[in-house]
């Protein structure tokens, strides 16, 4: 499953399963699109992980924000000449409210950033496959796209969407030999869940930590690597004949 001298850009790029997405993908000679909205972190990133000057660049960018999007391609375009993997990982939590109390502007500011951000991402990452016919792009998605959860309306709803709009643009990508998938991950141990835990439980955020992972059949929370290293299976050749999947990566719970 070789990546080398393949061009991916990874949206998101400066968050746990971002950050590792990108290390795991240069380890294996990728040219690497670092996508985030802040200048200082992606070079934070960029200098942790020892990127090759030649081998990266970076790009801030809201994905909520269509020029930006299409900004972060050209700068692609541009430095490398191409695209053969497009991680479109960028999202946003909200917070923990009730629906009757939800703020509608930052219902609408998740919806922008996860469900408008996908969409753009491969409204112009896809015409770029298309030329040379193949592709592959996954999407971020959550086990919050399959079923529902009090306090989260905003991320729910836009987890679903993204499931819709995976399904849909594998369908308009198969013709030209671009796959497109979905991974829907449980609990990460990360930055967001930590933002979530603390939103579900103020008083006691370790005990919704305990809440959430004895939830889980395998008893804890995924690794970043552990949800990478499925997209990275995805979007190898090894994965050829895969495209309009929803893959849960949660330890069991959609089991349940």
């Amino acid at each position: 499953m070789s990546f080398n001298e393949k061009v991916v850009i990874i949206t998101g790029a400066a968050g746990g399963i971002g950050k590792e997405a990108v290390k795991t993908f240069a380890a294996d000679g990728a040219k690497i699109t670092l996508v985030d909205l802040d200048q200082e972190e992606l070079d934070r990133v960029a200098t942790e992980l020892d990127l090759k000057e030649d081998r990266y660049i970076t790009v801030a960018a809201d994905v909520s924000d269509e020029a930006q999007v299409e900004n972060y391609v050209n700068e692609t375009l541009d430095a490398f000449g191409t695209v053969d993997v497009f991680f479109n990982n960028a999202g946003i939590e909200g917070k923990v409210i009730p629906i009757p109390e939800y703020p509608s502007d930052l219902f609408s500011k998740v919806l922008d950033v996860n469900v408008k951000g996908v969409f753009y991402g491969m409204k112009y990452i896809m015409p770029i496959m298309k030329e040379h016919k193949g592709g592959s792009i996954i999407n971020t998605a959550s086990v919050a796209g399959l079923g529902g959860t009090a306090g989260v309306s905003a991320y729910i709803a836009s987890k679903h969407a993204v499931l819709g709009l995976t399904k849909t643009a594998a369908l308009e990508g198969a013709p030209d030999g671009i796959r497109v998938n979905a991974v829907c991950p449980s609990p990460v141990n990360n930055r967001m869940m930590r933002s979530l835990e603390a939103g579900f439980s103020p008083e006691n955020a370790e005990a919704a930590q305990q809440n959430f992972a004895a939830a889980i059949p395998l008893g804890r929370y995924a690794e970043n690597q552990e949800i990478v290293d499925l997209v990275y299976f995805l979007a190898s050749e090894k994965a050829s004949f895969i495209t309009g999947g929803i893959y849960t990566i949660d330890g069991g719970m959609r089991a349940m």
